[in-house]
């Protein structure tokens, strides 16, 4: 067996709302071997995986899947099995999958649902070598192969804080976008997007948070604003050190200036060997060493968010209780063994561990790690109590003194932190701070806030909450309007007009299309770009404030969405293309693959379907959201019927756009008053227009604006280009599949042309029956076609996608002498230019605009060298298309 590919699928998908690892797998000469045939293999596999025996399987119950192994299931199914099995056995909650032929022998394509891509990987890599030696009879390390996966499960987990953070903005149905291994969190989209690293935000001052970091300079500010703080100095070296401790006198802490999370800290320490041996531990963490006075009592760590105190919690060092049995060693052992702690900060609590600080607070007690204490008796491991040294905390936030909070809070602002933690210490924290009674000792910026979600003892404190409340106040969700457009044909031009509408309300919008990314006019990324990927460009910049994503079938299939709702989902019509790939063979596949935008509309949100196309009715049963019909017939029985129900649709009648809901309407702009329409002779720009309105109307764009961005909308790069060359016209058009062709068809026959030329291509890609029939369509559509072909072949031989063009010209009826095949998009429209008699109307179905253009362009300047006139259009649609887009 092999895993051929693998692909992850982060958002809603053709298979699952949740996250999914795509796996392609060749079983080989497994291919027709039933599990029940194949001797021991049953037996080890469960020997092995005790755990599959809970799983259902199609059976519905418990120990389902055992059923099929002993009936005889076949090996795909299996390692599909396994690799939920292995991910759940490390702590991941999946239960989907599913595993489905290719119709090649022996490839299957397998579906597992996925919490973490990189340990979804790596456990079907493992499954793959378990089922190997299970096939074999051969011994396998699963002992040594989990602990791998878990491995990387915590190093991929994100810390407690984040991990919390996340959550609190899961409960706001605020989107994230995860980086695991940086603790880095992407909330919201576009201009609302927040950015959350551990506990730093977006809006964490840089400056204060290196202010903090340098622990003197903090504590001078501090003192000059009158806040009690330690008398210290800074050391560049031992001899510093202990003249340092000298001059302070008693007790003494000694730290690394620059430190965090209490690594390298001493505390209370009096003697001079003491001091030297502080510097050294910590002088690993910074050459510059803080010594300052020793403050006795209890350490507390109050955390204020926005300026105002979200908990507080007493931390109390790393220690152990003796037994009279067991040694300082093996009693932190014996600690350490608690599920809740863990290396790092991936777990609740922090492992102890015996270090040379650990051992030097053990000798301050006349013990060391191989002592055993009496029963009872309790050992400090540490002085400082950080958590991340092993320490534990109990919550205090309602016993904190009125005076303490609001200096908590001014501290804060003093360092101009927006998330602070803020160290004390206080004989009674339920009096104010002041002589006699603690200090302040440290400003944390980034504070880890497990402490308050998880304290050992009191109340736990949602901090992460108070976060996300900070960053997304008044209940906001972080979310932009979002509008997702799918179908075969129209998808670019009514994501330009939706986007065009917006635009002239004042808003910056982000789209994708076929021709590219574009936040208003400027094109961040060129090509097709109407996968998950582009989308989550869009969403991401800071600009957007609405995002108008064209969403094609290739990248619903291979990426999922980027996005887990949509304010808006439209589905433009369904008709014969891409037939013959990822498995879709049937107008109803297409159908089903594009539903998903209509199933991922948000409830509150609208879903507009097509009610002249049959296969878009039929999507009306998966839909969660309102729906809105639109049609370009005024007595569409679909429509009537929705509207006599009372609800929404959209249509024209006399040459108007009506917005109607129930037995109400209302005109929206007459279709004459819509260039692209051509007075409303071209019927799929009327229906792409008539979905823009729509759109932007039930998204509350003022009707003034949506007349406004309608009238206006005079170019569509790539989209029936109208240009006037001498005494013929020449139109440009995107048209690649039968429906497209006949649409534009049906439009230039009715613009006056003495003689329809067409330039025509298919992709190369697709089913040999629908490039006949575009060939077909052409054939009853124009007087004279020149066949060209895509410079990208798509896997065909060159000459072949040609020649099936031409059978679909010859089965129209074509003569033989108004066909001409010349393969290059440049040659072939060299050709029809040089060829155009008076009248003609030309029509290029391109596959590069730019190659095109730059053709015509040529052709034009030989025209005015020659001195022939030559109107300008040309020019003015290439400044206006670049200007709309």
């Amino acid at each position: 067996m092999e895993i051929l590919a693998t692909r992850i699928l982060e958002g809603p998908n053709i298979y699952s709302y949740r996250p999914v690892i795509w796996i392609k797998l060749d079983i080989a000469q497994y291919e027709d071997v039933a599990s029940k045939n194949i001797s021991g293999f049953n037996e080890q596999l469960l020997d092995m995986l005790p755990g599959l025996s809970q799983h259902h399987c199609s059976r519905g119950k418990a120990g389902g899947f055992v059923e099929r192994l002993t009936e005889g299931t076949y090996l795909a199914h299996i390692f599909e099995h396994t690799v939920l099995e292995l991910q759940m056995l490390v702590g991941y909650d999946v239960k989907f999958g599913k595993t489905r032929s290719t119709g090649i022998p022996g490839m299957y394509n397998v579906i597992v649902g996925c919490r973490d891509a990189e340990v979804a990987k790596l456990a079907a890599y493992i499954a793959l070598d378990l089922l190997q030696a299970a096939l074999n009879q051969q011994p396998f390390d699963i002992e040594g192969n989990l602990a791998r996966l878990l491995r990387l499960g915590e190093q991929r987990q994100l810390g407690p804080s984040t991990q919390a953070i996340l959550a609190a903005a899961q409960a706001r149905d605020i989107p994230a976008t995860v980086y695991n291994e940086e603790n880095l969190l992407m909330l919201g989209y576009g201009h609302r997007r927040q950015r959350v690293w551990a506990t730093i935000t977006g809006r964490t001052s840089a400056v204060a948070s290196d202010l903090a970091c340098d622990k003197q300079l903090t504590k001078r500010i501090l003192e000059d604003n009158g806040v009690l703080v330690p008398y210290g100095f800074v050391a560049a070296n031992a001899d510093e050190a202990v003249m340092a401790a000298r001059s302070i006198g008693g007790g003494v802490v000694v730290k690394p200036l620059t430190g965090n999370q209490g690594k390298g800290v001493t505390i209370n320490i009096n003697h001079e060997a003491e001091v030297r041996r502080a510097y050294e531990d910590a002088g690993q963490y910074d050459q510059n060493v803080l010594v300052e006075e020793y403050i006795p009592g209890l350490q507390y760590r109050l955390c204020v968010v926005n300026g105002k105190l979200a908990a507080a919690a007493e931390r109390i060092p790393a220690y152990v209780i003796g037994d009279g049995q067991h040694t300082v060693a093996q009693l932190v052992d014996i600690v350490n063994n608690d599920p809740d702690r863990g290396d790092g900060h991936g777990r609740a609590l922090t492992k102890i561990k015996i270090d040379a600080v650990a051992i030097a607070v053990l000798a301050k007690q006349k013990f060391a790690p191989q002592s055993v204490p009496p029963k009872d008796k309790v050992i400090r491991i540490r002085d400082n109590a950080n958590l991340s040294t092993g320490g534990t905390a109990v919550d205090i936030t309602d016993i904190v003194h009125p005076v303490n909070v609001r200096l908590a809070e001014r501290v804060a602002g003093l360092v101009g932190l927006d998330v602070a933690g803020i160290d004390v210490v206080a004989k009674d924290i339920t009096q104010p701070i002041g002589r006699g009674n603690g200090a302040v000792i440290e400003v944390n910026a980034a504070p880890g806030i497990r402490m308050h979600h998880y304290p050992s003892a009191g109340k736990p404190r949602d901090v992460a909450a108070s976060i996300i409340d900070y960053l997304f106040p008044d209940k906001s969700t972080g979310r932009i309007p979002l509008i997702a457009i799918t179908g075969t044909n129209g998808k670019t031009t009514v994501t330009r007009m939706i986007a065009h509408i917006w635009r002239q309300a004042g808003y910056n919008v982000g789209m994708t299309t076929t021709d590219g990314i574009y936040i208003n006019d400027e094109c961040v990324m060129g090509g097709d770009t109407t996968g998950p990927n582009s989308a989550r460009i869009v969403l991401g910049d800071s600009r957007v404030e609405v995002a108008v994503l064209e969403t094609a079938r290739g990248g619903i299939v291979r990426g999922g969405l980027a996005f887990d709702k949509c304010d808006i989902g439209i589905v433009t019509n369904i008709t014969e293309d891409h037939l013959g790939q990822d498995g879709i063979e049937t107008l109803a596949d297409l159908a089903y693959i594009k539903s998903l935008i209509v199933e991922t509309v948000r409830p509150g949100g609208f879903t507009l379907l097509n009610a002249d196309d049959p296969y878009v009715n039929e999507m009306a049963a998966r839909v969660r959201a309102e729906i809105i019909y639109f049609s370009v017939e005024p007595s569409n029985v679909i429509v009537r019927r929705h509207l006599g129900a009372g609800g929404k649709a959209f249509f024209t009648k006399d040459g108007v756009i009506y917005a109607a809901s129930g037995a109400f309407a209302r005109a929206i702009l007459p279709v004459k008053e819509i260039p692209v329409t051509l007075g409303g002779i071209a019927l799929h720009n009327l229906q792409n227009a008539i979905i823009a309105a729509a759109a932007c109307y039930c998204a509350k764009v003022p009707i003034r604006y949506i007349r406004q961005g309608l009238s206006s909308f005079a170019q569509n790069r790539g989209r029936l280009n109208m240009l006037t060359l001498g005494d013929f016209r020449v139109c440009i058009d995107y048209g690649h599949n039968p429906a497209g062709y006949q649409a534009l068809i049906n439009t230039i026959r009715r613009m006056g042309a003495r003689r329809l030329v067409g330039v025509i291509a298919a992709p190369g890609d697709r089913r040999d029956d629908v490039t006949v029939n575009v060939g077909r369509i052409a054939g009853q559509g124009f007087d004279h076609i020149y066949i060209k072909e895509d410079h990208d072949l798509r896997g065909r031989k060159p000459g072949e996608t040609a020649a099936l063009l031409r059978r679909g010209v010859f089965e129209a009826g074509f003569a033989d002498d108004k066909v001409e095949v010349i393969l290059t998009e440049v040659e072939a429209v060299k050709a029809a230019l040089n060829n155009a008699q008076s009248g003609d109307l030309i029509v290029v179905f391109y596959e590069t605009y730019d190659t095109v253009l730059n053709a015509i362009n040529e052709f034009c300047e030989e025209l005015k060298a020659a001195d022939e006139p030559v109107e300008t259009p040309y020019a003015e649609i290439v400044v206006a298309g670049a200007k709309m887009v």
